[in-house]
């Protein structure tokens, strides 16, 4: 059987990224890790904490092989300037979108099976006059394709019509055709990623109360509404539009596969505490698989060794699984 190659991008050099990714390679994994990264910047990350890691220069000709602890295998790209733990550098920021470039043409090539992605820093790649609103735009952009953002805990999965855009922007956004074509990505994914032959989807309404009637809103009946009932005609399980504030309660849940919330702050706040730190962010939609961790850059915990991996293995384990599950597809 063939080993897969993933990759991981460590992210902003002044955060935790490059922390989390030497800790995960204390540990062996089944597949082949390779880190795009300046090899310098993890050298002097390790010898920061004591850590007698091996790198290594990846050599994609030859065959993939597993991951052995201790060891980190990296396709090599320079900093602009020597990083300072927790300081922001405008000058690394086109380094930083260098690996994501690098990490998409692997995928979309077949070098490499699944990116996974730590986090980045958007506001200094855009004080770099690069327009960067999140990885999940930037893999669409790069890689083709309608991005789905989900988010997935072993108990729960929140995916969003709508990802990173003002509050204001968000009910001129939702449209018809929108909801509709999220909705389908959603449901075709999840029976090919996930194996789930009929997903049971939970859509929330807009407005609070599902807009009462028309009376908080219009939405649900104008889009949402109609949209439901026109897919529920094409054979899928769809309940909704429902208050958001009642559709995460546990006898709800227990009933739908996923929860689709209108908007980022509608249905991220309840996944990330029901299981922050072991949340995955993964983008739906896409030619490629690609996971991410649930948490930002914390530079303050850059470099002290107080920065957790959890959420890194948890995004690993779940590229892994999605790899291996279109491999034997």
């Amino acid at each position: 059987m063939s080993i897969d190659r993933i990759i991981i991008t460590p992210g902003e050099p002044a955060g935790i990224g490059p922390d989390i990714c030497l800790q995960i390679c204390s540990q062996n994994w089944p597949c082949e890790l390779i880190f795009i990264a300046d090899p310098e910047l993890l050298r002097r990350r390790a010898e920061i904490f004591g850590l007698d890691i091996h790198i290594k220069i990846a050599n994609f000709a030859a065959p993939a092989c597993a991951h052995i602890a201790n060891t980190i295998t990296v396709h090599p790209i320079s900093l602009e300037e020597q990083e300072s733990c927790g300081a922001l550098n405008i000058k690394n920021a086109q380094y930083v979108v260098q690996t994501l470039q690098a990490a998409a043409q692997l995928c979309i090539n077949n070098i490499c099976q699944a990116v996974v992605t730590c986090p980045v820093q958007k506001s200094i790649i855009n004080d770099a006059g690069v327009p960067f609103s999140g990885h999940t735009e930037f893999f669409a952009d790069y890689c083709g394709g309608y991005p789905v953002m989900m988010l997935a805990t072993q108990q729960l999965k929140v995916a969003l019509v709508t990802t990173h855009l003002p509050l204001k922007e968000v009910s001129k956004t939702i449209t018809r055709p929108l909801l509709k074509k999220v909705i389908s990505i959603l449901h075709n994914d999840l029976q090919e990623q996930f194996g789930i032959p009929s997903p049971r989807i939970a859509i929330c309404g807009l407005n609070p109360h599902a807009g009462e009637s028309g009376h908080l809103g219009h939405e649900e009946i104008e889009t949402i509404t109609p949209v439901i009932e026109s897919l529920r005609e094409s054979g899928m399980q769809l309940t909704g539009p429902l208050p958001a504030d009642t559709v995460f309660n546990p006898p709800v849940l227990k009933q739908h596969d996923v929860v689709l919330a209108m908007y980022h702050d509608q249905g991220l706040p309840t996944l990330k505490y029901a299981g922050f730190g072991e949340a995955v962010n993964i983008t739906l939609g896409l030619p490629i698989i690609r996971t991410s961790v649930d948490h930002g850059t914390a530079l303050d915990l850059a470099g002290t060794g107080r920065a957790n991996p959890s959420s890194l293995k948890a995004a690993l384990n779940m590229a892994i699984q999605l790899s291996t599950s279109k491999s034997n597809a």
